[in-house]
């Protein structure tokens, strides 16, 4: 039957995708399918994690690379396991490490807000009164001094990073903090993330980034 060639359902975790590979003639047709179906859940897939179960062997690196933009970018996953129908094995293409990037080269000032499904890197500062919210991590080079939420989405293994960090609002999923009232400017990059329940900020260091 051509309604079983892609299998979608829901579970406590997201969604599963079940891709008989066999049944097409070729991989654009998968992706016409996949995208078709996925296009009648749109608005519930956001943030969500999508575990596609495949005979991988037959899908190549720049298949799996087109399907993953078309997941990050249009449908805006966070996450998505790919696991092999033979050998169940798991590789897991996460947005938060993977994922979509934006790239920022220019100071967001004040009153000007950004936001993205996946990463976004900052080339210049972002300054108070200024917001930025992404769907996955946040990278500023230069100074960090607005409002920033990473992991907006609900992924609370996002890292928010800046050279130097003096921010208004800090979140990261659902934890959220302020600066602190010292008055004391870093010297040194920072990178903030949550670790029990809570948002810590580090020095950035070389071998250990996470």
């Amino acid at each position: 039957m051509i309604e079983d060639r892609i299998i979608i359902k829901g579970n406590k975790e997201g969604l599963n995708a079940v891709i008989n590979i066999h049944k097409f003639k070729d991989f654009d047709e998968v992706l016409e399918v996949l995208v078709d179906k996925l296009s009648k859940g749109r608005k519930f897939y956001k943030g969500c994690t999508l575990k596609i179960t495949a005979e991988l062997k037959y899908i190549n690196d720049r298949e799996l690379s087109k399907l993953k933009d078309i997941l990050f970018e249009e449908f805006l996953i966070q996450d998505c396991i790919f696991e092999d129908k033979e050998e169940k094995n798991s590789k897991v293409f996460s947005g938060i490490y993977e994922g979509r990037t934006k790239f920022i080269k220019k100071t967001i000032r004040g009153g000007q807000s950004i936001d993205y499904s996946g990463n976004i890197v900052i080339i210049g500062d972002v300054n108070p009164g200024a917001v930025v919210s992404a769907g996955g991590n946040i990278v500023v080079l230069g100074s960090l001094r607005g409002n920033v939420h990473a992991g907006a989405s609900g992924n609370d293994k996002a890292i928010i990073a800046a050279f130097s960090m003096q921010p208004e609002i800090l979140q990261i999923a659902d934890i959220m903090t302020r600066s602190p009232e010292d008055g004391v400017k870093p010297t040194f990059p920072e990178v903030a993330k949550v670790k029990d329940n809570m948002i810590i900020v580090e020095p950035y260091l070389l071998n250990k980034f996470i």
